[in-house]
């Protein structure tokens, strides 16, 4: 695949994530998604929707489910990680951001 494709791609991801990540996840998600938060539900089902909802865009634009699946726990763990305030948001974003540019990178040259 030409490098253009990769490119647009990950503009692709990139897009998608900042959709999922803020105009997606309404306050409610945000807050209980942390372990110890769950109020209207635990707080497993909260993080498991919202990496899900990642996870789905990463499958539909790269067409590749299983870098889906990869998104879904990956995005968990690393939420989980911002939850224990283990680093804050810019480097949540941008670890978000980095395995985006991965899944770019694994769609365009081993499942092309």
């Amino acid at each position: 695949m030409p490098i253009a494709d990769g490119l647009n791609l990950l503009l692709l991801l990139v897009m998608g994530h900042f959709l999922a990540d803020f105009g997606l996840q309404n306050d409610r998600m945000a807050v209980e998604k942390c372990p110890g938060k769950g109020v209207t539900l635990p707080w497993q089902w909260w993080l498991g929707s919202h990496a899900a909802i990642h996870g789905f865009f990463v499958a539909v634009l790269t067409g590749v489910p299983l870098l889906g699946l990869g998104e879904w726990v990956i995005h968990a763990v690393i939420d989980i990680a911002k939850c224990r305030k283990t680093f804050g948001l810019k480097t949540d974003q941008a670890l978000h951001l980095l395995t985006k540019a991965l899944w770019a990178a694994l769609a365009t040259i081993c499942f092309s």
